[in-house]
């Protein structure tokens, strides 16, 4: 699963932004694996340690998601 997180962050588009998460801000990026599988996740930036955190990973729910980019509503 690593490896898969790894692939759809470096692969992946920023699809929402979460300026006011706390403690720090963060995105969502939806992302594609090597197996063509979608993910999304919800990734933060700690700037007092210029690091990345990654919060969340989820397959998302087409029942949820349009083309996996905009919450059905």
């Amino acid at each position: 699963m690593d490896q898969e997180v790894y692939e759809a962050i470096c692969r992946g588009e920023v699809i929402e932004t979460y300026p006011d998460d706390t403690p720090y801000p963060s995105v969502l990026i939806l992302g594609m694996t090597d197996a063509n599988r979608p993910l999304h996740v919800v990734c933060a930036y700690d700037k007092g340690d210029d690091r990345g955190v990654v919060v969340t990973v989820y397959q998302p729910d087409p029942e949820r998601w349009e083309d996996n980019r905009r919450r059905k509503k």
